[in-house]
C-alpha cells in the first residue's frame, strides 16, 4: 500500500489548492494528484516537489503553458500537464510503487533552492 500526502506552496499573492490531503493506492496503479491555482500571472510556471520522510523537498518537474522539464529520476513514471484554461496542473504517477510514498508539493514559483 502506498501513502501519499500533500502540502501547498506559493507566493503570498498567489494560491494553489490541493483538496485531497492523503491518498492511498495499490502498487502498480496510476495515481493522479490534483492541483489547481489562482494567479494574476498570464504565463505562470507550476512546480511539483517530492519530500520523503526525513528528507528535503526535491524538485520533480515544472510546467509552463507550452513546455516543461522533468528531473532525470522523474522522467519515466511522473507527468503533469498545465491547463491555463482550467488553471490546473495534476501530477500523474504511473505504476506507483511503495518507494513513491512521500509528501508532494504543488507550487507556483520555485520554493526550494540548493546550496553547495
Amino acid at each position: 500500500m502506498l501513502f501519499i500526502s500533500y502540502f501547498l506552496g506559493c507566493r503570498s499573492e498567489d494560491t494553489v489548492h490541493q483538496n485531497m490531503r492523503v491518498q492511498t493506492a495499490d502498487e502498480g496503479a496510476a495515481v493522479i494528484i490534483n492541483c489547481s491555482y489562482t494567479t494574476t500571472d498570464p504565463g505562470p510556471t507550476l512546480f511539483w516537489y517530492q519530500q520523503k520522510v526525513n528528507g528535503f523537498p526535491k524538485h520533480m518537474l515544472n510546467r509552463l503553458a507550452t513546455f516543461g522539464n522533468n528531473e532525470e529520476e522523474f522522467k519515466k513514471r511522473f507527468n503533469a500537464s498545465l491547463n491555463t484554461q482550467t488553471k490546473t496542473v495534476p501530477l500523474t504517477i504511473q505504476d506507483v510503487r511503495v518507494s513513491d510514498s512521500a509528501v508532494y508539493y504543488c507550487a507556483l514559483k520555485p520554493t526550494v533552492t540548493e546550496t553547495h
